[in-house]
């Protein structure tokens, strides 16, 4: 199975007068809902039903949420792992720098060793 992609051209706001070029954009193929994950999980056990392992994402969602709040990195083995990445704007010192110039925050996601051989081995096809 490949990712498709298509292209759009755009300029550089940094450089107006720059000449557009153009860059691709992954389009999704769909989605998979946590619902649909669960009972695909179940699937695969003779043991766990879907409820039981919904049961079980949702309560992930709540530890990994609570775990990244106190500022830890959240490590799933092989899959990879979650932590909190913020951008701020500068100060003229230390002493300046307050946390109200923190002005951005993400969930930084690094893939694990099987994620990173699929990205690896992916193909590509243009729609």
């Amino acid at each position: 199975m490949a990712v498709k992609y298509s292209v759009n051209e755009r300029g550089n706001p940094l450089k107006p007068e720059a000449p557009k070029k153009w860059y691709a954009n992954a389009k999704s193929a769909g989605e998979l809902t946590f619902k649909k994950l669960s009972k695909e999980i179940s699937e695969g056990s003779t043991t766990v039903s879907d409820t039981d392992v919904l049961a079980v994402l949702n309560d992930l969602t709540k530890i990994l949420r609570r775990h990244l709040e106190n500022g830890e990195i959240v490590r799933f083995g092989d899959f990879g792992s979650f932590q909190i990445s913020i951008g701020s704007e500068g100060a003229e010192t230390e002493t300046k720098f307050n946390a109200s110039l923190i002005k951005t925050k993400k969930v930084a996601f690094r893939p694990g060793v099987d994620l990173k051989e699929m990205l690896n081995n992916l193909k590509f096809e243009k729609v």
